[in-house]
Parts: structure tokens; C-alpha cells; sequence
């Protein structure tokens, strides 16, 4: 079983306009509603792709409960483990613009999380580990939620021998690489403040330093770059595609985390999490990709050994 934890789940509204304008009215022409937050959307794409998953984090109140029973419509062998909470879960609007290929993003906060809903996930963290080929510690920090928790919990899963891969941004990331997480994730923008750094491969170089075993940074359309002891590589899809990147990088987690626990080579791993990543492009809302475009993607993706930096 893979284990995702999204402390900060959500759930996710898409709407499509054929054009947004401020300070007007709007008619949406479809609307979308799925569970969210990154580490649900992992959960989502690895279950599709065969793999038994195991969703941790928080949820409550009537958004909370809308989550769940969407989650539990999930095609794919899904485990709800999402610990109560009284507060409302949040909601995120994506408002999509298909003629000119945009997307605006809304994020609530979330809900306020106390200090006994914190230790009673821990304690379910705790036992959760011991049946986890793989974590993802994914997305944002609700309210009321220690910063150094990702810290905490990378600590917690390497000391049970479970491979942990980290995707936060900000602070949380800067507490959390210092635990050593086995794997980052950043975007380009979170690996350039996280360094100082906008290039890239140096950037990764110095997020090593900092205590990730290894790297990946999602760059955009122009694919991976991976980091670690095994090598260096960078992986770069076969066409620029038009469409939705919402959920692109939680794509790539779980074709990063699908490759690690099959024990696929590095290269086959990128390949996967950039096609992966590709037809999530294509897809209309986060979590889901196109198949038929991922198969075809796959076998084309460039998959290149990188010289290392310094």
C-alpha cells in the first residue's frame, strides 16, 4: 500500500468560462467537483494506475463530508483514513478559460486544526506506516498545524524503513528537507526560493545539501530534472499540450512514487511521471489524466543522463 497524506484536503470546484473578466458576471458552462488537495490527488492517480492507496489527513464539516463521499466513488482501491476534524474542510476554485488555454486558481485556507485533532493524526500516522511501501507528504499546512510537522512526520516514516517523498512549499519545506525526506519535490519556484537559486540544476544541487536524498523539479513544459546519488537526468516530453495544469505535479508524485515501489530504473520512473504529468495537462480537472495520451506519451518521453553541477 502507498500512503498519501494531505493535511489540507480539499475539495476542488472547476469551472469553465469562455472568457474571465473582472468586475462582471459570469455564465459557467460546466462545473466539476472532485475531492482534492495534493495528496488526495496523488491517491487518485495511483489508484487508477492499479495501485492499493491509503489517504491520510484531516476532514470535517459538510465540505469535509461531500469529500469523502466522493472519495469513496474513487475508481480504484482507495482506503479512507482521513482524520475528523471540527472545522469545515476547504474548497478550491479553478476557474478554466479553454479558448485561452488559462486557469485561475482560488485556495481557501482551511480549516483550523487544535492540538488534539494533531495528535490523534499522529497517532493514526503511527500506525498506518508499518502496512506502507511509500509516503507522500503533500501540500500545504492548515491553520493550527506545527510548521515543522512535515519535519516531524519525514522523521517518523525513515524511522520506520518507509521511503518518504515530500512535496510543500515555504517554510514547511525548509523545516521538512532538514529531516532528510528521501525524495523532493519541488516546482521550479519552490526549488528557486527554497535555494536562492534559479537555476535549476545547481538549485537541486544545493536542495541536496540541504538534506534531500534526491530531487526531482518539475519544470513546466519543459518536463524533470533529477538529482540524486543514483545520477542526474533530465526527462522532457515529446510536445508542449494546451489545456489544465492543475494536478500536473501531483501526477508527477505518483508516477515518481509507482515507479519507486515496482522498482522501475530511474529513467522509466521520469518517463512515466512526465508523461503522467503531460495527459493530467490534457485532462479536465486535477487528479485524472488521459489514458489513451498517456500510452501514447510513455515510449516517447526524452529521457537524458545530465552532467552533474559542481
Amino acid at each position: 500500500m502507498i500512503l498519501t497524506v494531505t493535511l489540507n484536503a480539499a475539495l476542488d470546484i472547476t469551472y469553465r468560462v469562455p472568457e474571465l473578466r473582472p468586475r462582471t458576471g459570469h455564465r459557467v458552462s460546466e462545473v466539476a467537483e472532485r475531492p482534492g488537495g495534493k495528496g488526495v490527488n496523488v491517491a487518485r492517480v495511483l489508484a487508477a494506475l492499479g495501485h492499493r492507496v491509503t489517504v491520510a489527513g484531516f476532514a470535517g464539516g459538510p465540505t469535509g463530508r461531500v469529500l469523502r463521499d466522493l472519495l469513496a466513488r474513487t475508481a480504484g482501491p482507495v482506503v479512507d483514513a482521513l482524520t475528523p476534524v471540527a472545522g469545515t474542510t476547504r474548497r478550491t476554485v479553478s476557474v478554466v478559460e479553454p479558448a485561452a488555454d488559462d486557469t485561475t486558481l482560488f485556495n481557501e485556507p482551511g480549516p483550523a486544526v487544535t492540538a488534539a485533532e494533531w495528535a490523534a493524526f499522529q497517532v493514526a500516522y503511527r500506525d498506518l506506516l508499518p502496512g506502507a511501501r511509500a509516503v507522500a507528504l503533500c501540500g500545504s499546512l492548515p491553520p493550527g498545524v506545527p510548521v515543522g510537522a512535515y519535519a516531524h512526520l519525514v522523521r517518523e516514516a525513515r524511522a520506520a524503513g518507509v521511503p518518504v517523498l515530500l512535496d510543500t512549499s515555504g517554510e514547511p519545506l525548509r523545516r521538512g528537507i532538514a529531516a532528510r525526506p528521501d525524495l523532493l519535490k519541488p516546482n521550479a519556484g519552490e526549488l528557486a526560493e527554497l535555494t536562492g537559486s534559479h537555476d535549476a540544476p545547481q538549485a537541486a544541487r544545493d536542495a541536496r545539501r540541504r538534506g534531500a536524498r534526491t530531487v526531482v523539479a518539475s519544470l513546466g513544459a519543459a518536463g524533470l530534472l533529477a538529482a540524486g546519488p543514483e545520477g542526474h537526468w533530465r526527462a522532457v516530453p515529446p510536445r508542449p499540450l494546451r489545456g489544465n495544469p492543475a494536478g500536473a505535479g501531483d501526477s508527477v508524485v505518483a508516477g515518481l512514487l509507482s515507479g519507486l515501489v515496482e522498482g522501475l530504473p530511474w529513467p522509466d520512473r521520469l518517463a512515466r511521471a512526465t508523461a503522467l504529468s503531460a495527459a493530467t495537462v490534457a485532462a479536465p480537472v486535477a487528479g485524472e489524466f488521459d489514458r489513451a495520451l498517456y500510452e501514447e506519451l510513455l515510449g516517447r518521453v526524452g529521457v537524458a543522463e545530465a552532467a552533474p553541477t559542481g
